[in-house]
């Protein structure tokens, strides 16, 4: 029985056993829900994927996950525009353009492909990079389709479930369309697959209400860009989504390249593992309605720090594959638990009319941070060695403990 029936069958369970306390949310959340996955899966089909292309035909093998990189700087860039479009469109508009760009990206990798282009394989990737900078703006678009604030955590929730699928979607493509297309290296079928489900996507997004016009939510006085990023619940949100995004991307883009590269485990090895991972990324969003209601933020931000911390230890003690796949499944886990928590810890540092303002720093610094750790990774694996590049995230582990007491201790000061 493959991952694949399995992850699916029992996602579909939970949402279903689920599905009671989530039933009352807008039709919005739920379209979102079935579009963001098809989203998704361009980034885990170009992690899983072009690493391995780009190995076979970068003029370096240092150069083998600059396609990533290039995917996660042009998401990067990509922040301020995909945020002013959804600012002067809407959401519905502006996510539609977003996807529109996923499935020219997703033509340039068939082309990269097929004529085994490397520079097509870069210009592909960072299209679908600039894709995914739309993409991360759903979760902003799904807490303002809500009537009841209180029900921000189920809404985030949703949407992060739908990432279980993306985790199923993106490598299992990969691989079952490898083949679907004569290509040097194989994944033009994989591409054309991926080209598809934009379009599936495109159909579903078409059929959302109107959400954040400038009319409806633009309210009240804005500060200046400065008061907004000094609050220190700004820089903690800011903190958890930055510090969690790059050293979960930096460790991820380098599993494929030491696991199938290096040490010589299998493609299907490799696959299982990354998918386990992502799978655990989104997974427990199934519970982070609970967890939030009952540990609270900071203490969530806490238990996400310590599991990362507890990744060294596994990722250090050896290179087999379940020491990759438990040192990725704790990192998704921890993941999880950090950009939860900064994503809904943001909107408290904001008011409605300084929303896009502040949305757009908060993207534009994790996206940021996340671009130079995946850089990174490609250089230290191939230079230093796995050994090496766990032991370079370990201050920024402990970074982000430090910032989540600070934040614990705040909290119960202020609630005093």
């Amino acid at each position: 029985m493959s991952l694949t029936f399995v992850v699916t069958f029992v996602a579909l369970i939970l949402i279903a056993i689920s599905g009671r306390v989530f039933v009352q949310l807008p039709k919005n959340i739920w379209i979102l829900f079935f579009a963001m996955p098809m989203g998704m899966a361009s980034s885990s089909m170009v992690v899983f994927a072009s690493g391995i292309i780009a190995s076979k035909i970068a003029p370096s093998p240092e150069l083998a996950t600059l396609p990533i990189t290039l995917m996660i700087v042009g998401t990067a860039l990509a922040v301020i525009p995909a945020t002013l479009m959804m600012n002067w469109f809407g959401r519905r508009k502006g996510t539609m353009i977003g996807f529109a760009i996923a499935l020219v990206g997703a033509l340039m990798l068939v082309y990269a492909t097929l004529q085994a282009a490397f520079a097509a394989l870069i210009i592909g990737s960072c299209l679908l990079g600039f894709s995914i900078a739309f993409v991360a703006q759903m979760r902003f678009a799904a807490l303002e389709s809500l009537i009841d604030s209180a029900d921000a955590p189920k809404a985030i929730s949703v949407l992060m479930v739908g990432g279980i699928f993306a985790a199923v979607i993106g490598p299992e493509m990969a691989v079952m369309g490898k083949y679907w297309v004569d290509s040097p290296h194989g994944f033009a079928g994989s591409f054309i697959g991926l080209a598809a489900l934009q379009v599936i996507a495109l159909i579903a997004l078409s059929l959302l209400d109107p959400i954040g016009v400038k009319e409806k939510l633009a309210t009240g006085p804005a500060r200046s860009f400065w008061q907004i990023v000094k609050q220190p619940i700004f820089l903690i949100a800011v903190a958890a989504g930055a510090i969690g995004y790059s050293v979960m991307s930096y460790i991820m883009t380098a599993t494929p390249l030491s696991m199938h590269e290096v040490e010589g485990h299998s493609l299907e090895s490799t696959k299982w593992v990354i998918q386990s991972h992502i799978v655990a990324m989104y997974l427990p969003s199934l519970f982070s309605a609970v967890l939030t209601r009952y540990l609270g933020l900071a203490k969530l931000m806490i238990l996400g720090s310590l599991i990362y911390l507890s990744i060294v230890f596994i990722a250090l003690d050896g290179r087999e594959v379940m020491h990759y796949w438990w040192a990725l499944v704790l990192l998704g886990l921890g993941w999880n638990f950090l950009y939860t928590s900064g994503t809904l810890l943001l909107p408290s540092a904001y008011h409605n009319s300084e929303r896009f303002k502040a949305q757009a720093t908060n993207d534009f610094t994790i996206f940021t941070v996340q671009a130079l750790g995946s850089l990174s990774a490609g250089v230290i694996i191939f230079s230093q060695g796995w050994d090496w590049l766990v032991w370079i995230v370990v201050p920024f582990i402990l970074l982000m403990l430090i910032i989540s007491i600070w934040y614990f201790l705040l909290s119960k000061k202020i609630s005093r």
